[in-house]
């Protein structure tokens, strides 16, 4: 009954509804639980759908930072036509433009040309780094971790947050039927007014003062309206879908969790938020050590094989006239060389440069833990402040049904005697006021225990504490 109100609120006419609650329609309307509501937003919210991507770039980084130990392998071809004139005296290419053509130094210039060639493979190797590659595969496997706790921490907030939001837009609801019901009694008394007013049985004052509470229900009706509608809104976005209308479950909410009386707490490093703050300084520490690497050499094997080819024979530098330009025999390879070695590479300034971004990085680590500390703290304190929650909404829950009771009965005697001449307008819609409000704060309270188990959830760091308790 209260869902399919929900879903026709907009409907000011009672009777007009109750033909809308009798359709077979309304009666066949899926409800959305709180279960489904989670699931659906955990898989279309853009944030989740970003951080996810952004764990599979990390892994990505890790396979790349992996493949650093292998060695750099490169394999060369080129096949030239161009005159090998050459000069005693010094040359830079500058800017990679200097031509690499070798030949006699004559004292004249000639204009004799064939093709040449070269073929190259070349083997670089940095076979020993002193924990430089490891340390990139480290610091690649820490962002990797860092990017999947960021995830976790991010899907247990969205969860939370839709939760909340589901239990907003349920009082919302339940709000939005107790004015209808406030609306109700104040059109049954006017008519009751108005009647013996038109029969000179009470002062005509009466009916306007009772059409007047009529127009005041009316507004509380359709300001509960507009903030179902907002709380609505709010749990389409999170739940990264369009404005719909929402039939929801309100079963579970109207009996106590059982869970509700287990003390609050956290397991030690196993909440999302601290997880991830964690997984940050790992990766900040792993950064300040791979610094501190760089500072030291390179050890190097290498390996050179070429062979080259030529149009100018070896009688050039006598006969310059000992060259051909048959294309064939200029890159047809008739000399080879290979060249094998083992280096080092230290460059001593890396030093001065990379002692201070070490030490900076260190710092960065420090201010990482203090966060991770205050993060702490605010669990711990949520934790606590959790428990007081749940004592207050289990207080306030018993004592809901013994205000709604007396107000109820307020109401009935006080409207029974002024029907009978015996009380006042006034004194009527004081106890209308009172039940209307008695009502209101029943709805909330209920609503306030559920609140209050999704806190310990939240702070604890496990939204199952939750879930478990929800049919």
């Amino acid at each position: 009954m209260i869902f399919t109100k929900k879903l026709f609120h907009h409907k000011r006419s009672l009777l007009f509804l109750s033909v809308l609650l009798s359709s077979p329609f309304v009666a066949h309307t899926q409800v959305l639980t709180i279960k489904q509501a989670i699931n659906q937003a955990t898989e279309n919210y853009g944030t989740i759908k970003a951080k996810a991507n952004y764990v599979g770039a990390a892994k990505l980084s890790v396979e790349q930072s992996k493949r650093e130990y292998l060695p750099n392998l490169t394999i060369s071809a080129q096949q030239d036509y161009g005159t090998v004139n050459g000069q005693n005296g010094p040359l830079f290419g500058f800017g990679g433009f200097g031509v690499a053509s070798s030949g006699l130094p004559l004292d004249h210039q000639n204009w004799n040309a064939a093709f040449g060639a070269l073929y190259l493979a070349n083997l670089n190797w940095d076979f020993y780094t002193f924990g430089k590659v490891r340390e990139r595969i480290k610091i690649s496997k820490a962002l990797l971790g860092q990017n999947e706790n960021d995830l976790e921490q991010e899907q247990f907030q969205h969860q939370v947050r839709v939760a909340s939001a589901y239990l907003n837009l349920l009082a919302a609801q339940r709000l939005t039927i107790s004015q209808q019901r406030n609306l109700d009694r104040a059109n049954t008394f006017r008519t009751t007014a108005v009647t013996r007013a038109i029969n000179g049985l009470i002062p005509g004052v009466d009916s306007s003062f009772a059409n007047a509470e009529v127009s005041n229900a009316k507004i509380a009706l359709t300001k509960a309206h507009d903030f179902e509608q907002e709380q609505a809104n709010r749990l389409t976005v999170l739940m990264g879908i369009v404005n719909a209308e929402f039939v929801l479950d309100s079963t579970f909410i109207k009996q106590i969790p059982a869970s509700i009386f287990k003390p609050a707490t956290s397991k030690e490093k196993e909440h999302p938020t601290l997880k991830f703050y964690q997984s940050r300084i790992n990766a900040s520490t792993e950064q300040a050590k791979y610094y501190r690497r760089m500072m030291y050499p390179n050890l190097s094997m290498f390996g050179i094989i070429q062979g080259r080819g030529s149009g100018f024979s070896a009688a050039y530098t006598q006969d310059q006239t000992a060259f051909t330009r048959n294309y064939g025999t200029g890159v047809t390879p008739t000399r080879g060389n290979y060249l094998v070695g083992i280096g080092v590479n230290w460059n001593l300034t890396s030093i001065l440069r990379f002692s201070p971004q070490a030490n900076s990085q260190k710092l960065v680590s420090e201010a990482m833990q203090n966060e991770y500390d205050l993060a702490d703290q605010q669990i711990k304190a949520q934790i606590a402040l959790a428990d007081i929650k749940i004592k207050n909404a289990m207080d306030n829950y018993n004592e809901a049904p013994i205000q709604v009771k007396a107000a109820s009965d307020a109401y009935l005697q006080k409207n029974t005697l002024y029907n009978n001449g015996l009380a006042t307008i006034v004194e009527v819609t004081q106890t209308l006021y009172a039940l209307n409000r008695a009502e209101t704060d029943r709805d909330i309270i209920y609503n306030n225990v559920w609140q209050a188990l999704l806190m310990k959830a939240a702070a604890s760091g496990d939204i199952n504490i939750f879930l478990n308790e929800v049919q």
